[in-house]
């Protein structure tokens, strides 16, 4: 089992100084290097409209993620849209709701949670409302099995392309090399394939999360030695500690 001494992960530095990252790194004298392999870019007006969406036409909006709500608002504004008090939203997650506090008066009759990041929390509360006309939004690396399963409890969801990810440049004279690196979205593994088109895994230990990603790792040809979420290993950063337990064991 390789010695793991720097670890690069593909999200920004997390805000405070308390975090599972830097457990890690107390813990197994590891570095942590935090750096975003994608950037994302919104999608401008001119190109929504080439979706013919009309935001007039919804009364709800389904969101995913704080990116979400941010583009959905930034479009309804330059599209000189002004979004109804009466508009409900339906988030991934409660953390995601109380994020639209940002952007509205926050009234629990509005606005409704999944209570396990899984959007088949909200069907209970989206059968109660038939007449209901969704719109959710996306980035443009999607899959469609959400919009799917909504449509197999005849719910039918509109998706709005609002944002597009791409990949972001590598810092100038910045050494990539690393004994390990953490993805967490397809996008990041195309994105380090893009910068780096001729690296090969070698010694290298990567950790995913997510199916998707591990699916993405797999169609490059490299393989994964850390997966989550699983039952034991709910998070990331648990499924890395578990790694560095038994690198330290051995």
């Amino acid at each position: 089992m390789k010695k793991i001494k720097n670890i690069l992960i593909s999200q920004p530095r997390p805000l405070s100084d308390r975090n599972p990252y830097a457990d890690l790194e107390s813990t197994f004298g590891v570095q942590c290097d935090f750096q975003q392999l994608i950037r994302v870019e919104g999608v401008g007006v001119r190109e929504f409209r080439e979706q013919h969406i009309y935001f007039e036409d919804y009364t709800a909006v389904i969101v995913s993620s704080r990116l979400g709500i941010d583009h959905y608002f930034r479009l309804c504004e330059e599209s000189r849209f002004s979004v109804p008090q009466t508009m409900h939203y339906y988030c991934i997650s409660e953390a995601v709701g109380n994020y639209l506090q940002k952007y509205i008066q926050y009234r629990k009759r509005k606005v409704f949670a999944a209570d396990n990041n899984r959007f088949e929390d909200l069907l209970p509360a989206m059968l109660r409302r038939p007449n209901e006309k969704y719109l959710m939004v996306m980035s443009d690396v999607h899959n469609d099995e959400t919009i799917n399963m909504f449509a197999e409890n005849n719910i039918h969801v509109k998706p709005a392309i609002m944002y597009r990810t791409v990949a972001a440049e590598w810092p100038e004279n910045k050494p990539f090399d690393y004994d390990m690196i953490v993805f967490f979205t397809p996008s990041g593994v195309a994105a380090l394939k893009k910068n780096f088109p001729d690296w090969e895994q070698g010694n290298t230990v990567i950790a995913c999360f997510g199916a998707n990603t591990l699916a993405a790792i797999e169609e490059q040809g490299w393989h994964a030695d850390i997966q989550a979420p699983t039952p034991e290993c709910p998070s990331i950063t648990t499924a890395i500690k578990k790694y560095l337990e038994a690198q330290q064991e051995s």
